[in-house]
């Protein structure tokens, strides 16, 4: 910055003022019109993004609505395999022949002897 001599007798003139060329009209509103364009273009692709992002959005939370039914559809699935290998255990031990065999004595059925034991033809061949 230039330091400034106040007390200077001679002072220098002023550098002649520019005058400003005049623009002619129509380009300040082409401008204007093309701006508003760009401006309205903007917010359509704005506009456009956010629309799809939010489609995106509800698109992942869809599937991952989706994915935690599957998760507790897998677990009963897996639950009631598990029952049912119990109830299949349960059902082969009473149905063996010791078990039979043990609760026919207890209620006084005695085993026939074999001797006893006969065959019905029923005339078929």
């Amino acid at each position: 910055m230039a330091a400034v001599d106040w007390f200077a007798s001679e002072v220098a003139a002023p550098a002649p003022a520019r005058r400003p060329r005049p623009k002619p009209q129509s380009v300040p509103r082409a401008r204007r019109r093309a701006q508003g364009v760009r401006l309205t273009g903007g917010i359509l692709w704005i506009s456009a993004f956010a629309v799809l992002l939010a489609g995106v959005v509800a698109l992942n939370v869809a599937v991952l609505r989706v994915n935690m039914n599957v998760n507790d559809l897998s677990k009963q699935q897996a639950d009631l395999q598990a029952q049912n290998q119990a109830l299949s255990s349960r059902l082969s031990s009473a149905g063996s022949s010791i078990r039979i065999e043990q609760a026919a004595r207890r209620l006084g059925l005695v085993p026939a002897p074999a001797t006893d034991t006969s065959y019905v033809d029923l005339g078929g061949g």
